[in-house]
């Protein structure tokens, strides 16, 4: 009895100033658990740091300069192999970042048949098939190109290049493309298509001679522009993807290298490239290829159910274009990081000036195939896809005489034969 009015307030909504021994002990377990449990967590985080920071870097960071961001470099064999495939008849070495991508081997071979010194450097990254891209090596090496298995954004690989080869012009076609993967790794589009270009045009820049620069951008950068066809004039701050927009800040960082240290540089708007050896990823690739397994393919209609139109353009036209921008590329004007006087800066387009409805597109697949497509029309999702791209080339055609000369039917017809050849398990039959 005594221990219960011994524990009972004396005034109402008041305890007696006594805490029982029970209380006061289990608050001090309490307490000392909390501080234990606190340092345990510090001692630990530590440990976990300490390990990370230990481990060698085999999975690089997007922003790392790492030499581990590409496959291994250097030594006397590598650097002969370099020097070999950049020797020239002509007075043009050149550079071509992305040379093992759809458009990067068709003007690395173009390149090379005319006499030009030509180095590839490709990552080989797993976007879509890396056998394709191989094969696409295999082809280039035996034309006499060897390609570096290397990252753009790898300062010391690029410093190393610079130092083995005096290049003349560099054709930068590296790049993270698509537009709606970008909405499921958007990291990999600043890595490739902002950060490895700064990177690539600080060597640019500091190199000594600097070389002329032609460089991939996209129709893309025109957005949400409804004004046709799209001309370089047009506004082109709307972009309706990632891609379009890494795409446009590619072209002001441009500017402002080419301001800033007197860098040639030219921009292409490529429209929509098809053909032999082409990415797995655009719809006449993907198309043929579930056309002929008898699965479904989606095409895709806007609001209105119209449907969409591309300004479809032929690999050979665009390689055209591509020869014409480097040769009429002007000298960069700086030395050893120094400006020297003002710089060329260009952007073109570069389409077949024809959109065709997509529907259209599947017609010909059809016919070319000889199998009838399992289609399903489809709203346009909102992805970053555009209802329409055209081109207007005429400032390309007056300033690098380009003008595309393959229609749809005759370019899809060829890329057909190739793309059977290829697929069709024989290695032996050329797929020229």
């Amino acid at each position: 009895m005594s221990q219960l009015i011994d524990n009972t307030p004396s005034t109402p909504g008041k305890l007696k100033p006594e805490k029982s021994l029970y209380i006061h002990n289990r608050f001090k377990i309490h307490s000392s658990f909390s501080k234990l449990t606190l340092w345990f967590s510090f001692f630990l985080a530590f440990i976990i740091f300490f390990i990370i920071i230990s481990l060698p870097a085999t999975t690089p960071t997007p922003f790392s300069n790492r030499r581990s961001l590409g496959a291994t470099w250097g030594g006397s064999d590598w650097e002969k192999s370099v020097t070999k495939s950049a020797r020239r008849a002509t007075n043009r070495a050149v550079l071509v970042t992305g040379a093992a991508g759809f458009v990067g081997t068709h003007v690395s071979l173009a390149l090379k048949r005319r006499g030009d010194g030509v180095l590839g450097l490709d990552n080989f990254n797993r976007y879509y098939d890396p056998n394709l891209k191989r094969a696409r090596q295999s082809l280039l090496e035996r034309a006499g190109v060897f390609v570096v298995d290397g990252d753009i954004n790898d300062e010391a690989l690029l410093r190393k290049l610079f130092d083995v080869v005096p290049f003349t012009h560099v054709m930068h076609l590296a790049a993270q493309a698509g537009v709606r993967y970008a909405m499921q790794n958007p990291g990999s589009y600043v890595h490739s298509n902002i950060a490895g270009f700064v990177g690539l045009l600080e060597a640019c820049k500091s190199a000594n001679p600097q070389p002329a620069i032609v460089w991939a951008s996209s129709s893309s950068v025109y957005g949400l522009n409804s004004k046709v066809p799209f001309s370089e004039k047009d506004r082109t701050d709307q972009p309706a993807s990632l891609y379009a927009a890494t795409k446009k800040a590619g072209e002001e960082i441009a500017h402002t290298y080419n301001h800033i240290y007197g860098l040639s540089i030219t921009g292409l708007r490529f429209f929509t490239v098809y053909g032999p050896w082409g990415r797995p990823d655009m719809a006449y690739f993907f198309f043929a290829k579930n056309i002929l397994k008898g699965k479904q393919i989606s095409i895709f209609q806007d609001p209105d159910r119209g449907t969409v139109a591309r300004d479809f353009t032929y690999i050979d036209d665009i390689v055209k274009g591509c020869l014409g921008a480097l040769d009429t590329a002007k000298k960069s004007t700086g030395s050893g990081g120094k400006k020297k006087g003002p710089a060329q800066l260009r952007v073109f387009n570069l389409g077949n000036t024809s959109p065709v409805p997509v529907t259209e597109l599947v017609t010909i697949l059809e016919k070319l195939l000889k199998v009838e497509a399992k289609k399903k029309m489809v709203p346009m999702p909102r992805n970053g896809d555009v209802r329409f791209t055209h081109a207007n080339i005429s400032l390309a055609h007056q300033e690098l005489g380009y003008w595309p000369t393959t229609d749809l039917e005759t370019g899809l017809k060829k890329f057909v034969r190739w793309y059977l050849d290829f697929y069709s398990g024989s290695k032996k039959k050329s797929a020229w």
